[in-house]
């Protein structure tokens, strides 16, 4: 099948949330159940770059480059008795209004759109990333790592959250899409410090206010890579 989408994603920023899974539950599309590691449920705020984007092979002009900010958890759906791991979105923000229109045309998804910026800097010893949406205030999102790579270990925290390759989303209150997402095992950053300073009651839900003054229960930082998403389907 045809890629819908190409890009790659970078410095893809992470900060993953214990969350009760009741919060969840009316967010989960049909066909689908919540994933767990070691027993708990997550959700997490994720920072990246789109760049080089094309849509069926083609660039758009001034939609080749830009920042989202998204948060999401994680879901499984049976299919031939084999499980497909896949991520829900609560909503993701980026600052182009045609991505969004395709995203939430095409896919069901919940994009919207506000002004964005982001910050990399590099020395020698550290690399600072940070992704920064104004809605209503600036909301900021940064992490300090070590400018080194490592491969993610087996069986991680890392893994499972970031190899969930299916997108799921309410289509309606019986019908879900699904959307698959190829890429290679990316490689991490170890972080030594974090900022975040998002109102998550008003960005995406009064249920989530929570998590302004939660410690997350991890933050990463990975590489990223090229990536590709297939055309979407309705079961």
């Amino acid at each position: 099948m045809a890629n819908f989408l190409t890009a790659e994603w970078r410095k893809l920023a992470f900060a993953n949330y214990v969350i009760d899974p009741e919060i969840l539950s009316k967010y989960v599309p049909a066909k689908t159940e919540l994933d767990f590691w070691n027993g708990d449920c997550f959700v997490s705020l994720v920072g990246f770059k789109f760049c080089n984007t094309r849509l069926k092979g083609f660039r758009v002009p001034f939609h080749t480059d830009f920042e989202e900010v998204n948060l999401r958890f994680y879901v499984r759906h049976k299919k031939n008795g084999a499980w497909k791991r896949g991520v829900v979105f609560i909503k993701e923000i980026v600052p182009k209004p045609a991505i969004t229109f395709v995203a939430n045309t095409i896919y069901k998804e919940n994009y919207v759109t506000v002004p964005m910026d982001h910050l990399w800097e590099h020395s020698d010893n550290d690399l600072k990333v940070g992704y920064r949406w104004k809605s209503g205030n600036w909301n900021t999102f940064e992490l300090l790592a070590e400018n080194s790579l490592q491969e993610i270990v087996t069986g991680s925290q890392e893994e499972f959250i970031t190899e969930h390759y299916w997108g799921y989303a309410q289509a309606s209150q019986d019908k879900t899409s699904e959307y698959e997402v190829t890429h290679p095992c990316w490689q991490v950053y170890p972080v030594k410090n974090y900022k975040i300073e998002v109102d998550f009651g008003k960005i995406y839900s009064p249920e989530f206010s929570f998590l302004a003054t939660e410690k997350p229960k991890t933050t990463f930082l990975a590489e990223g890579s090229e990536i590709s998403v297939k055309p979407g389907i309705f079961f």
